[in-house]
């Protein structure tokens, strides 16, 4: 699987019969007409001396659709190579396969994205906003370093999966052309006032005790026109998301809010910051839960909560923990029940494990690798170790975790320090002040670049 990165649209959007029906009548007048006219002018047919067959018999694949254009922006052409490409891009990030039923309206949101993402980079380019060759190769390298490959490599495995570097570079342009178009169009002329940051640190200090979220989301346009349309592609989502999808990595490919390129984070926030509905759907979410589609003002959002904690309170989550890991590895070719007897008694050996120096123990006896892990923070962790971390002592095992494919490992609590909680400086909610307004005109400023583009259909 390719670890999830980079943007690629809103929310998928199905045709219905009726719209399919419209574009077959199209299809046909415009047959019609063509064939009425050909009538009128009786031309001399131009191929009559070449003797072809009335109903050919063809050979071979059919000519690949990078020669058709699905859309024209600005007078720059959309094929349905670039869809197709993206869409298998897409699906590398979410576990290498999308439902058969989700294909057909992902093709039309991944049209949809790659026009907003056109319509940025032309304007980038407008401006005399410059994205280097260097800089992409840069992004690149990083995404192989992440996926633990050279670009080599990962050139070949997006090949193997339907997609290429090509298109993976365009996406890297886009996302780096927006950012630095933000920057110089909006963030250099957005402001906060010393008054502004200083009654946000006295209202922290009020709410000293409430909740406080570690929120994610994903926000999709919409219009009066496609409402439904897009409130049946965000269920859809949220759908997969519960199923099992990652919410970061279909932020990134859906989101329109300009935290997309982050996977949607919106950090640590009080619900009352959050525009209405948002904070009472929020209250009602437990970590690791995500909320159904919420209407609001231009569209639809999806909110996350990852974590939740107190406002300037001590919480035992924000320990910083030493770990040692003991990681059981199979033999190749070891049967299911030979597996499942070894990893019998290494959970009973991780029981008893004696303190962190039984780690050492617990991987020699069992043949499997040990790491020493310091600086880790709890919050972290998955959830499901979290939960099991706040009730250990330190010298304790956790209960071995993983698959008998994959192998089954153990942490081993080394020492836990718990961290005191501390209200954000000035200079990180000035930050997040200025993030949230630049976050608001970016979209107007996106929404600015559709409307008064020239886009043609094919």
């Amino acid at each position: 699987m390719l670890k999830e990165r980079g943007k690629t649209g809103v929310a998928a959007l199905k045709i219905s019969s009726a719209r399919k029906t419209a574009l077959a009548a199209t299809a046909a007048v415009a047959l019609a007409t063509t064939a009425m006219a050909q009538q009128a002018a009786a031309p001399v047919n131009s191929v009559s001396t070449l003797n072809l067959p009335q109903n050919p018999q063809l050979f071979g694949t059919t000519m690949p659709s990078v020669v058709k254009a699905t859309a024209i922006v600005n007078g720059q052409v959309i094929t349905q190579t670039d869809i197709d490409q993206r869409l298998a891009l897409l699906a590398m990030a979410n576990g290498g396969r999308i439902p058969a039923e989700e294909v057909g309206p992902l093709r039309q949101q991944i049209l949809s994205n790659l026009i907003d993402e056109l319509l940025q980079i032309q304007d980038a380019k407008k401006a005399e906003v410059e994205v280097k060759p260097a800089d992409i190769d840069r992004a690149l390298e990083r995404v192989a370093q992440q996926n633990k490959q050279t670009v080599d490599q990962l050139g070949k495995t997006l090949v193997a999966n339907g997609s290429s570097l090509r298109t993976m570079r365009r996406q890297i342009e886009g996302e780096i052309a927006w950012q630095r178009l933000l920057n110089e169009k909006i963030e250099s002329d957005v402001t906060v006032g010393e008054d502004e940051v200083n009654a946000v640190i006295s209202r922290l200090q009020a709410a000293k005790g409430t909740d406080e979220y570690k929120v994610s989301e994903i926000f999709l346009p919409a219009t009066s026109v496609n409402r439904d349309q897009v409130s049946a592609g965000a269920a859809r989502l949220v759908e997969q998301i519960r199923e099992g999808a990652s919410f970061a990595g279909l932020a990134r490919n859906y989101s329109q809010a300009t935290t997309a390129v982050v996977g949607g984070d919106l950090g640590w926030i009080r619900p009352e910051r959050l525009p209405d509905p948002l904070p009472a759907a929020l209250r009602q979410l437990q970590p690791g839960q995500v909320s159904d589609p919420i209407p609001v003002s231009g569209g639809f959002s999806i909110v996350a909560v990852q974590d939740a904690r107190k406002v300037l309170t001590n919480d035992p989550r924000d320990a910083v923990l030493s770990l040692k890991q003991v990681a059981l590895n199979f033999a190749p070719g070891s049967s299911q029940a030979e597996r499942q007897g070894l990893v019998e008694r290494f959970s009973t050996a991780a029981r008893n494990v004696g303190g962190c120096g039984g780690a050492d123990k617990l991987a020699a006896d069992f043949k499997a690798d040990l790491v020493q892990r310091d600086e880790i923070k709890m919050r972290d962790l998955p959830p499901a170790l979290q939960n099991i971390m706040l009730a250990m002592q330190v010298g304790q095992a956790t209960q071995p975790f993983g698959s008998l494919n994959e192998g089954v490992r153990t942490f081993v609590l080394c020492g836990r320090d718990q961290v005191a909680a501390q209200a954000p400086s000035y200079d990180e909610i000035y930050a997040a002040t200025k993030e949230d307004r630049v976050n608001l005109r970016a979209r107007r400023y996106l929404r600015d670049l559709r409307r008064d583009a020239i886009i043609e259909y094919r």
